[in-house]
């Protein structure tokens, strides 16, 4: 006795179907996700500032005064999404630096909700990140 197992395929018709309730179903999720990516995102700039704040600290250590240049920090900028092979969604500045206290910023280069307002967070000397612009 012989067992014989066939399966039938799908029509062009049947697959366009199924590709086309997918499509719909990722159009309606979009919106709700959109919030979780720019909380994603944000994570970036926070732990950009994190790492800049620690280096400011260890350059405190060593020369009592904090610094304006991300080169006498060791920090090296990651490239921007806008430029090639670039990853970063977040410009990161020093304001300002003194003998006392320095100021850094990371502005969102991309509009996350598409608002037209631009994600923004600090830093000081407090190392607590704290969110200017939300997006």
């Amino acid at each position: 006795m012989k067992i014989r197992i066939t399966f039938s395929g799908m029509t062009l018709t049947e697959l366009l179907v199924v590709l086309a309730i997918l499509g719909i179903l990722l159009l309606l999720s979009f919106p709700v996700l959109k919030p979780i990516f720019a909380r994603t995102h944000a994570i970036e700039a926070k732990t950009n500032l994190r790492h800049l704040a620690k280096l400011e600290d260890a350059y405190f250590m060593q020369r009592f005064s904090f610094s304006d240049h991300f080169q006498a920090l060791g920090y090296e900028h990651a490239k921007l999404v806008s430029q090639e092979d670039g990853t970063a969604h977040y410009r990161i500045e020093i304001v300002k630096a003194d003998r006392e206290n320095y100021l850094a910023r990371a502005t969102a280069i991309t509009d996350f909700d598409g608002d037209g307002a631009f994600n923004t967070w600090e830093i000081d000397k407090s190392g607590i990140p704290r969110e200017l612009v939300p997006d």
